[in-house]
């Protein structure tokens, strides 16, 4: 089945951002857009506002005209738009699973402003079976030219993260971009150390070549399938995040996996795709691993 690139709008600056961000990324991969508004009942003291038909009316008239700017960008892409009823995490993630990818606003940098609508967004990440984008309000077309590269964290072994760079080299394919696989590491405590794992060090000739050489296998599968994709290998010390974001100037996009952390107040994104969303300039795509 061909899934659509689902696009979600609530009229603000940021999501019409992630619109014309999808529109584009839709003509691309040669795929249809959808177009969603999560739409719940807000009582009003108006008699007029105070009607759900009047209020869903509202919401149809806005999608639909946020979908009309993209078609008028866009003739020959094919547009749908849907406004769904219910609580906005439960309907964006109902959203995503239909999609090929699910395509948001967010909010602008630094840790005191967060993404999206703040805890709606974050659980819309960590629930959403599918990728999910997070785009600036700043975001231009111009960010997508050729020359700037896709961002792609690598960690654990291959399998670990073979969505995650899958993800990447499909939108590099699509875009003629280069793919910037970033795997970064750190001295483990010596604690950590099993038989195995020296053994396996020893082979390679220390840690930093253990890692260069485990980049390699988890992105071997990637190049066998996207021959025409140029890679970047890089490995460096360092934390996976900051590592990320130092190399963030030269993206035009940044795909980092996603492991949903179960705590007693909810789940919670990892650190790593947490401090890039907060901080990388460029539109950053969130894959579930699988």
């Amino acid at each position: 089945m061909t899934r659509p690139i689902t696009a979600g709008v609530d009229g603000t600056e940021e999501s019409l951002a992630a619109l014309a961000w999808a529109a584009r990324e839709a003509v691309r991969r040669r795929l249809a857009l959808r177009v969603v508004h999560a739409w719940r009942y807000q009582p009003h003291e108006a008699i007029e506002a105070a009607d759900p038909d009047v209020q869903i009316g509202w919401a149809k008239e806005a999608v639909g005209e946020a979908a009309r700017t993209v078609i008028e960008r866009h003739p020959d892409l094919e547009v749908s738009t849907d406004v769904l009823a219910g609580a906005d995490v439960e309907a964006l993630v109902a959203a995503a699973a239909e999609a090929e990818m699910l395509v948001l606003g967010s909010r602008g940098h630094g840790r005191f402003v967060g993404f999206l609508v703040g805890s709606v967004g974050q659980q819309v990440i960590v629930e959403a079976p599918r990728p999910v984008v997070l785009v600036r309000a700043d975001d231009e077309p111009s960010g997508e030219a050729a020359g700037r590269e896709i961002v792609v964290g690598q960690q654990g072994d291959p399998q670990d993260s073979a969505e995650v760079l899958r993800f990447a080299f499909e939108t590099a394919a699509a875009r003629g971009a280069t793919v910037r696989a970033v795997r970064a590491w750190t001295l483990p405590p010596v604690f950590a150390y099993s038989p195995g794992s020296l053994k396996l060090l020893d082979e390679a000739g220390g840690l930093e070549p253990y890692e260069q050489k485990a980049l390699a296998a988890a992105l071997q599968p990637m190049r066998d399938r996207f021959p025409n994709v140029p890679v970047v290998e890089h490995v460096e010390m360092g934390s996976a995040g900051q590592v990320l974001l130092s190399v963030a100037q030269d993206a035009q996009l940044m795909v980092v996996g996603r492991r949903a952390h179960r705590t007693a107040v909810g789940a919670r994104i990892g650190s790593v795709a947490h401090g890039v969303l907060h901080h990388a300039g460029c539109p950053v795509a969130v894959v579930p691993h699988a």
